[in-house]
């Protein structure tokens, strides 16, 4: 039976822990963190959202949650295996050797979500970093019998997913052998160089921003970037790049335009400061399936994060989205229905 706790969001959210043993990077026990909104006057909710966050990241963002409340979905997010409310002490945040770890959490979280009334059809969100690991995990699912749709997911919207690796085409090629090399040897050595803090100030109510979060989860200049875990970012990235086929229709929201600067300024308030948006752009194609792209003018890197005008918009492209998905899904019935049917006055 699984138990519920309150969370550290308040009034109208709890928190159940995932337990999952021995961790395969030699950290000690580790354990995920699933969240739920359950509102005060929570309606009869018939689909599910489960969302997944980036690096340097946890579930904090309750508007999003409310939002999907609002338009008939059950809540749900998954804080990862050393992020957030599941990083434990000792443990390096955010550190693994290989994204197909996070399938236990991923699967566990997925099968107690359907348990639930509200879990018959499940839509899955991921932003940056997450937006790899989730087509990934379906590209796995999606090969078992049944697939992905077999498990009741009916969508995924990726929020910036990280699709390539930015900077210089070097950085690509020689630069992704040596990470290769070096994750190997020295997998929790920390890459020279990083530590920027740009958008942190941009999104940090504390600094130029307007959003309030735990700076310990969540630290201005990011988390150290290690040798092992990028080198499973590179094997993650070509793996997408081979072209995955994840069994369901995809959004894909990103920003216009990028704006990469060592210091702050008021145009990293309007564009991605992390990612090329040009090749979360190029890469779209791989995930398979039918898959809409939409660039969000003044968009941050987490387009929900972006100021109340690009926001607005971003919301007003999901709900847009879902009522085309939800018609494609009855059509689909109906289609089912009419074929059966037919085979029964055969």
């Amino acid at each position: 039976m699984t138990t519920w706790v309150p969370d550290v969001l308040g009034d109208g959210y709890e928190q159940t822990t995932i337990p999952l043993g021995a961790d395969p990077d030699g950290e000690g026990q580790v354990e995920a963190t699933l969240v739920r909104y359950q509102p005060a006057a929570a309606p009869s909710f018939d689909r599910a959202v489960i969302y997944v966050h980036g690096f340097t990241d946890y579930f904090f963002q309750q508007h999003l949650a409310e939002h999907f409340a609002a338009k008939g979905y059950a809540f749900y997010a998954l804080d990862l295996r050393k992020c957030g409310r599941s990083l434990r002490e000792g443990q390096t945040p955010h550190f693994v050797t290989d994204l197909a770890f996070y399938d236990e959490e991923l699967n566990e979280a997925l099968s107690l979500v359907r348990r639930e009334p509200s879990g018959k059809s499940v839509l899955l969100i991921a932003h940056s970093t997450g937006g790899l690991i989730l087509p990934l995990w379906l590209d796995r699912l999606n090969r078992q019998d049944g697939g992905t749709t077999g498990l009741g997911i009916d969508g995924v919207i990726l929020n910036s997913p990280w699709f390539d690796l930015q900077g210089p085409a070097a950085v690509r090629t020689v630069g992704t052998t040596a990470i290769g090399v070096i994750g190997k040897v020295k997998a929790k050595t920390a890459l020279p160089g990083m530590g920027l803090d740009t958008y942190g100030l941009s999104l940090a109510a504390s600094e130029h921003g307007e959003w309030d979060y735990n700076l310990e989860w969540k630290p201005l200049s990011g988390f150290p970037i290690t040798f092992g875990w990028i080198r499973a970012i590179r094997h993650g990235h070509a793996k997408l790049h081979r072209g995955l086929d994840i069994g369901i229709p995809s959004l894909i929201l990103r920003s216009k335009v990028t704006h990469f600067s060592r210091k702050y300024s008021s145009a990293i308030d309007a564009a991605d400061a992390v990612l090329d948006v040009r090749q979360i752009a190029r890469w779209a194609g791989c995930l398979g399936d039918r898959t809409t792209i939409v660039p969000i003018e003044g968009a941050r890197h987490d387009v929900f994060l972006s100021q109340d005008v690009p926001r607005a918009r971003a919301f007003d492209e999901v709900d847009e989205w879902l009522e085309w998905l939800h018609r494609s899904e009855h059509i689909e019935r109906d289609s089912g229905r009419n074929h059966n049917e037919l085979g029964t006055i055969s």
